[in-house]
């Protein structure tokens, strides 16, 4: 059974070594994904839950709305992903001049864990008709970064500060968007 507690206890001890020792406790956690599920139960709602917070880590539990997509954007610091229920699909992309491009793809299912480095930007997309549920690790604040975090706009692509209060109305309104027409 997965401990949540015994995994931030665990995350925040690890800190100091990195992202490859957190990828290494986040590989260990989503192993056995069912027991992941088993300590947070079937999700009711699509959002962003903090679990930890300091300047040096954040843990999040991020409930993706079924067929929600999040515009690109980056972190300023390097980050975890692991994947224990449904899929996350990533499309990364890099900086042009007054731009960005794709510059790969990648999708995540449960049992799955990927490292962002802190120059990362990606996008990102719950392809399945249900909830997708991941543990995110960052190295630094994820809400107050030391460095100004951006997104850019899915169509024009262009730059603009990144809005953690759109993006967590984002998580609502794909939720909402969903259930008006597939409700539970």
């Amino acid at each position: 059974m997965f401990d949540k507690d015994a995994f931030i206890q665990d995350c925040i001890s690890a800190r100091k070594d990195g992202a490859d020792a957190l990828r290494e406790l986040m590989q260990n956690a989503v192993a056995r994904p069912q027991g992941v599920f088993a300590a947070f139960g079937e999700p009711q709602h699509a959002g962003i839950v903090p679990l930890y917070r300091s300047a040096e880590l954040t843990i999040i539990h991020f409930v993706w709305a079924p067929c929600m997509s999040l515009m690109p954007h980056n972190h300023q610091m390097f980050s975890v992903v692991g994947i224990y229920s449904g899929r996350e699909d990533n499309i990364f992309w890099r900086r042009t001049p007054g731009s960005i491009e794709t510059s790969g793809a990648a999708s995540l299912g449960a049992g799955d864990v990927t490292v962002l480095g802190s120059d990362a930007i990606h996008s990102v997309l719950n392809p399945i008709g249900k909830m997708t549920c991941a543990l995110h690790v960052y190295g630094g604040d994820f809400f107050a970064p030391e460095q100004p975090r951006s997104e850019w706009d899915p169509e024009t692509h262009q730059e603009q500060p990144w809005d953690v209060v759109k993006v967590k109305r984002l998580f609502q309104e794909a939720e909402d968007r969903f259930n008006q027409y597939c409700p539970r």
